[in-house]
């Protein structure tokens, strides 16, 4: 008997996270098993120097669902996801986190919001960061939605559901991931944002930081800002045979 199509995948990019891979996997399961349809967990282990990709290969053992990509270096969020999305087989691909603060029992309300949308993007409420942190997070994300006119609130949360067919014509590069609303916008698909819980990192330290990135968002921002003044726009009034 021929297997089921997946319908769903989820990508987790996973950076030294030995400490909440086996917790992350065992809350996210049951989630995704009650929405009674197939699916499949795709882990990219993005040059760890932990135990992280030993523990994912032997999990691999027991959880039929579960595939890893294992990068040989460090190459960063944007290549991992982009590695998760061009392996992944579901219609729709839905993203978090590897550190356990976006909550999988959201999933659900991102798929019933996926019903007009091509993309529905998770905007944390309450978010359980650092003063700090959250102040640069706000201030540069007004800046980003003024200029990019994608009408986002948090692009920085990583919990978003993208309906695969649309994702897969977004070329990435490196700092895209941040951006994927905005180029969504200009491709003309439909986005939204929903409400999200946001829960503090128990285990561990961040990889993927505000500061190690900043100078960097500031040119993929004007890259997107180039992209959508110079996007063609026209209309055919009358093909001639």
């Amino acid at each position: 008997m021929p297997r089921k199509k997946i319908k769903y995948s989820v990508v987790i990019p996973m950076k030294d996270e030995e400490d909440n891979v086996l917790d992350l996997i065992e809350e996210l399961e049951p989630i995704m098993n009650d929405l009674q349809t197939p699916w499949e967990l795709l882990c990219v282990d993005d040059g760890s120097t932990d135990a992280t990709g030993i523990i994912l290969k032997d999990l691999q053992k027991s959880k039929k669902y579960l595939r890893v990509i294992a990068f040989s270096n460090h190459f960063g969020q944007s290549s991992a996801f982009d590695a998760g999305f061009k392996a992944a087989k579901g219609d729709t691909i839905i993203t978090m986190d590897g550190d356990r603060q976006n909550d999988p029992h959201d999933i659900p309300k991102l798929l019933e919001a996926m019903d007009d949308c091509d993309l529905v993007c998770g905007r944390r409420h309450q978010r359980q960061d650092s003063l700090l942190k959250k102040i640069i997070s706000k201030v540069a994300n007004k800046v980003r939605s003024r200029l990019c006119g994608d009408g986002m609130q948090d692009t920085g949360c990583s919990l978003k559901a993208y309906r695969a067919s649309c994702l897969h014509q977004i070329k990435m590069y490196h700092g895209m991931h941040r951006f994927l609303p905005a180029l969504f916008t200009i491709e003309g698909f439909r986005t939204k944002q929903i409400d999200v819980n946001h829960r503090q990192r128990l285990k561990g330290s961040t990889k993927y930081n505000l500061f190690n990135r900043s100078f960097n968002t500031v040119a993929d921002l004007f890259a997107v800002v180039w992209m959508r003044k110079r996007r063609l726009n026209y209309t055919i009034h009358q093909e001639i045979p």
